[in-house]
């Protein structure tokens, strides 16, 4: 065909003369139901997908300000230790009373924030919450009791940040 015959066919289509004709896109292909139905399992799988993702990274976000929590707690352990041994010198020591105040304070903090004391004398040893320092034989109370606190432990809900160290309680062995 000549140039003059193109132009008069890109007329026939409908574009202005010395255009190129236009590109369309073929029609997809019309399978169905079948194709519907694969296109829509495919969409709920994504759905689905995502909706794991989010849960997933809601976790992880969650676990890592939980652990970011739990990390700043047992930093404010240390100086409440350190204030207790302090007070052990007696009321009679220089600063008692404001010793015994900012420690009232701190354990305010920390009770705030859900933390409580674990390991007192008198319950049964746990491994999970207590870490056996001595023992020691005793009659006076059960076997495996823990007999003193030397350094108090703490607990967030039903986590342990810092087990109790404790003197656990052995009941004499008779020779028989």
């Amino acid at each position: 065909m000549t140039e003059a015959g193109s132009d008069t066919h890109a007329q026939d289509l409908g574009a202005e003369p010395g255009s190129a004709p236009q590109d369309r896109e073929p029609a997809p292909p019309d399978n169905g139901p079948a194709e519907l139905a694969r296109m829509e399992d495919r969409y709920k799988r994504a759905l689905a997908d995502l909706d794991n993702y989010r849960k997933r990274s809601g976790a992880e976000i969650q676990r890592r300000v939980d652990e970011g929590r739990q990390a700043m707690l047992r930093d404010w352990l240390e100086p409440v230790d350190t204030l207790e041994r302090a007070l052990r010198f007696g009321p009679d020591q220089p600063g008692f009373d404001g010793l015994r105040a900012v420690l009232d304070q701190m354990e305010g903090i920390l009770a705030r924030h859900g933390v409580a004391r674990i390991g007192q004398p008198g319950e049964l040893f746990d491994p999970e919450r207590h870490e056996a320092i001595d023992v020691r034989v005793s009659d006076d109370v059960p076997d495996r009791a823990v007999l003193d606190v030397l350094r108090s432990g703490f607990a967030l809900g039903d986590r342990v940040l810092r087990p109790a160290q404790v003197i656990v309680a052995r009941r004499p062995q008779h020779a028989g």
